[in-house]
């Protein structure tokens, strides 16, 4: 169920249908528009009865749903949802949001270095995992907090804003006290009770794509977050599982447009893991901002050849730089496109 408010409804108006909807034992959820607001209503195992809200003041109309998701969709808020994550950083505004940094973080010499260069470039982002989930449990799985605690020192030196992965719960906590944008990483997709768990934190949270998911899927877990009440929520494309060996994965590009025809949530695109392939990364990352991106996450290293995770996809702070006005370039050619 969906409730749009007039455009001169006040305040006391949309807290009356949040008053309602409570009472009848359902969850408001109040998305501020530019020309009006929407209340989506969540809790219910069955149709909603539009009755007690038609007459209520300032309702302009009561919709039912019938797609799976509610939250996610444009039909809560036809306007795209722009997260800012603090200053001028945001995701999903008129700026390309840049995320760049190692895949790991193996030493504070390593970010430091690397985080330096990311600066330089004017990104605004920095990424970086301290909890790595590997296919080999003898792979290398991540710093841990004293990982968190080297990415909120170089946010603390470079002003950048930290982007890390949460695998569990307990992870969670410890990512949401350092960082500033929670990622849930493909092979947690449909991990519920970390969706859920990410749903209450009070930092945004970037949902990357499963690695066989569909869109619905995908959607639905980001709905997952929202339902908790976590409304910043960015998509993430970074590639799905196919028949094809000349990738690590396939990029699906074509999910940017379709997900934006369904979704008022930003989406990113991830060209590092899209591919696995460091030369496959700067075209990707073009072709990733031509479909209408509103960001990209790079991993970028400063020694690829000796990364204890994913070398063979990290650009080196050379190509790194050049990447980074090739892209912005083309944002700006296509950003007004987007807009009309």
């Amino acid at each position: 169920m969906l409730i749009v408010m007039k455009v001169d409804a006040t305040d006391e108006d949309v807290k009356g249908v949040e008053r309602v909807i409570t009472e009848l034992g359902y969850r408001p959820h109040i998305m501020p528009g530019a020309a009006r607001t929407a209340i989506g209503i969540t809790g219910n195992s069955g149709p909603v009865d539009i009755t007690p809200f038609e007459t209520l003041p300032g309702v302009a109309e009561a919709i039912r749903v019938t797609k799976p998701y509610k939250l996610v969709t444009v039909d809560l808020r036809p306007e795209k949802t722009v997260i800012n994550v603090g200053g001028d950083a945001t995701i999903g505004g008129d700026e390309l949001a840049i995320i760049a940094g190692p895949c790991a973080v193996e030493s504070r010499e390593q970010i430091f270095a690397v985080a330096e260069a990311v600066k330089r470039s004017g990104a605004r982002f920095f990424r970086g995992g301290a909890f790595k989930p590997r296919t080999s449990p003898y792979a290398f799985q991540g710093l841990g907090e004293e990982g968190l605690k080297i990415l909120a020192e170089a946010r603390e030196q470079f002003g950048l804003r930290i982007v890390t992965e949460a695998i569990d719960e307990a992870s969670a906590d410890l990512v949401e006290k350092y960082a500033d944008v929670m990622q849930i990483g493909a092979r947690n997709m449909q991990n519920f009770s970390l969706l859920k768990r990410a749903g209450r934190a009070r930092i945004p949270v970037l949902l990357k794509r499963g690695l066989s998911a569909m869109l619905d899927e995908w959607l639905l877990a980001a709905e997952y977050v929202m339902a908790e009440g976590n409304y910043n929520v960015i998509l993430c494309e970074r590639g799905v599982r196919t028949f094809a060996q000349h990738t690590r994965n396939t990029l699906d590009l074509a999910a940017v447009p379709a997900v934006r025809r369904i979704s008022h949530l930003p989406v990113v695109v991830d060209p590092s893991h899209g591919t696995g392939k460091n030369y496959m990364v700067t075209p990707l990352a073009r072709a990733g901002v031509a479909v209408g991106a509103d960001g990209l996450i790079i991993e970028v290293h400063n020694h690829p050849e000796r990364a204890l995770s994913d070398g063979a996809q990290s650009l080196t702070l050379e190509q790194y730089e050049h990447l980074v006005p090739e892209v912005r370039a083309i944002h700006d050619v296509i950003a007004p496109a987007l807009v009309g």
